[in-house]
């Protein structure tokens, strides 16, 4: 049920505290931080519970699933546990540092959700509004309805352009290329439209591909995001990057989350890997999707609103933080509580949820939703969960993940470097299930 499970499945700071697991290692710490809490038991969470959580990460080092993790619990705004176990890169022997660098590639979905709700809070765009009104090169969508007898695509005019809300929701029926699942996934594979040079190019490039399906039909992960990263810098005059780093990481001080690393943070980008499948071990990845890695000490030409970012734990666990404060953090407001809680709030269509949506991975019903860019748990006992209702959540392609639950104003960031699943149970569910064991006393 996890946003990590989904997404892989679609395509495959703080500082230190008292307590800490045995199995963890602490180091330098990041700049900006959430401030410590006194001790678990001050924020309602028992410490000899929360030792389950430190020995099942530090298992996943140990059985050579991955070659690092690092985990940040927070509640009330204040760090429960930050810990780093094993490495970032195996072949130099690097440790992992608390200022690690992340490739966190979906979870930069949220963000660019962000940035669409402040320009949203200014006016500049509304939930039902046609894409076409910021995306013009889309009037003319065609939507796929099969093959013919000599394998040629059926393709029919859309009845009607997709909303704001239907981008922002992945019900808008645009493809991917992360997958051959579909046809239309194949295409925009084929098509390279996620390695665009230009944001214009990548807009043009899903323009003249058909939808999977008729707008507001169904949900499928999707281009979705980069597309809206593309109105942001429309309706701001900026790029994404530069309308980011003014009005979401400056404010929140996340200094260390960008679309480029700077050569002199180059060292702190932890290596990424992949499983081998002959040897059943981990290998540096070089070519994850069929495309070669991203080199993301070179500024992109085409800054990815669904893909792009790289963070740091507790770079994420502020931004997170801030959500779970109703969009304020530090004295700093980049959101009202009200546009939260829209963003919280279940956009998929019944007929949708109650369906089979297409996906493999992304089984959303009553109790799972998504809203607009985050995942949202709406009945977490029925969905056979311990958090709490409401829980917005995400992942990334390289096995990160996050959680921010507003009922119980719970931050978690899990920072991993592996594409394709991590060999074994799925991170994101695991560490739900170890946090909210031990979260003893709610009331606190």
């Amino acid at each position: 049920m996890t946003a990590k499970r989904h997404l892989l499945a679609s395509a495959l700071a703080a500082l230190a505290i008292g307590w800490s697991g045995a199995g963890a290692v602490h180091a330098r710490e990041p700049a900006a931080a959430l401030a410590p809490a006194a001790s678990p038991e001050a924020v309602g969470f028992d410490s000899a519970r929360l030792k389950r959580l430190d020995a099942a990460m530090a298992k996943v080092v140990a059985d050579g699933r991955v070659a690092g993790v690092q985990t940040l619990l927070a509640r009330h705004g204040k760090v429960v546990a930050f810990d780093t176990y094993g490495k970032a890169n195996l072949e130099t022997g690097a440790p992992l540092e608390k200022d690690a660098i992340f490739r966190v590639y979906s979870m930069t979905k949220p963000i660019t959700g962000v940035a669409m709700m402040i320009l949203f809070e200014e006016g500049r765009w509304r939930l039902d509004d046609p894409i076409t009104k910021y995306l013009p090169e889309m009037k003319d969508l065609k939507v796929w309805k099969g093959q013919d007898a000599k394998g040629q695509p059926i393709l029919e005019p859309v009845k009607r352009p997709p909303t704001m809300r239907e981008l922002m929701s992945h019900t808008a029926g645009f493809g991917y290329g992360l997958s051959d699942k579909n046809p239309v996934d194949v295409m925009f594979r084929d098509q390279r439209v996620l390695g665009a040079p230009t944001t214009g190019e990548m807009v043009a490039k899903a323009a003249a591909l058909p939808l999977l399906f008729e707008p507001g039909k169904r949900w499928s992960y999707s281009v979705a995001v980069d597309l809206q990263g593309a109105i942001v810098e429309r309706l701001s005059g900026q790029s994404l990057g530069q309308f980011m780093e003014s009005r979401i990481f400056k404010p929140l001080k996340m200094a260390d989350t960008s679309f480029v690393v700077a050569l002199d943070k180059a060292a702190r980008l932890s290596a990424v890997y992949i499983g081998d499948r002959e040897t059943g071990k981990i290998v540096e990845a070089k070519t994850p999707f069929g495309f070669p890695i991203q080199d993301f000490t070179q500024k992109p030409g085409f800054e990815s609103g669904g893909g792009g970012l790289v963070s740091t734990t507790g770079d994420y666990a502020r931004f997170a933080q801030m959500i779970v404060n109703g969009g304020e953090l530090d004295g700093v407001r980049i959101l009202s509580p009200a546009s939260v809680e829209l963003m919280g709030t279940n956009a998929i269509p019944q007929a949708a949820l109650v369906s089979s949506n297409g996906s493999t991975g992304a089984s959303f019903n009553e109790a799972v939703g998504f809203g607009l860019d985050f995942m949202v748990v709406n009945d977490p006992r029925k969905a056979g969960s311990l958090e709490g209702k409401g829980t917005l959540s995400w992942g990334g392609a390289a096995g990160t993940w996050f959680w921010a639950d507003l009922a119980n104003d719970v931050v978690f960031v899990g920072m991993i470097q592996r594409f394709g699943g991590t060999g074994g149970e799925d991170l994101g569910d695991l560490t739900r299930t170890l946090v909210y064991q031990a979260l003893v006393d709610p009331a606190k």
